[in-house]
């Protein structure tokens, strides 16, 4: 898991490492059951204070996107795949608005979009 805090941003440290976590996640890049950085050593690595971490966990923890086992760590949840699954389609949805007005951009309506769509759809045989 890869995490790049930016001092130049404007959002502060700990949602930068939250929005990261949870994207790993969410994407499927950390699945159902792989362990997490103890918080400890994930303060270690990032270079940031054990609160920071800590806190990053328990709003992952709230989501229930990750458990907490006493004495074993952090783990990521398996018990939340609905949740999981609807954030992933809201991105998808975010995608396509994007490419629509992007195609809205150089004079395609959304017909257009479509039928370019459905022609990628069976070149890649989906």
């Amino acid at each position: 898991m890869k995490i790049l805090i930016s001092n130049a941003s404007s959002d502060p440290i700990y949602m930068q490492i939250l929005t990261q976590i949870r994207q790993s996640i969410l994407s499927g890049e950390l699945v159902a059951g792989e362990s997490l950085p103890s918080i400890r050593q994930l303060a270690k690595d990032l270079q940031v204070s054990v609160i920071t971490t800590k806190r990053v966990y328990e709003e992952l923890e709230k989501e229930k996107l990750i458990d907490s086992v006493v004495g074993k760590g952090c783990f990521v949840s398996g018990a939340n795949q609905e949740f999981i699954r609807e954030q992933r389609l809201k991105r998808i949805e975010e995608k396509m608005l994007d490419i629509l007005r992007e195609g809205k951009e150089v004079g395609m309506s959304a017909q257009d979009v479509i039928k370019h769509f459905t022609l990628l759809v069976e070149e890649e045989h989906i």
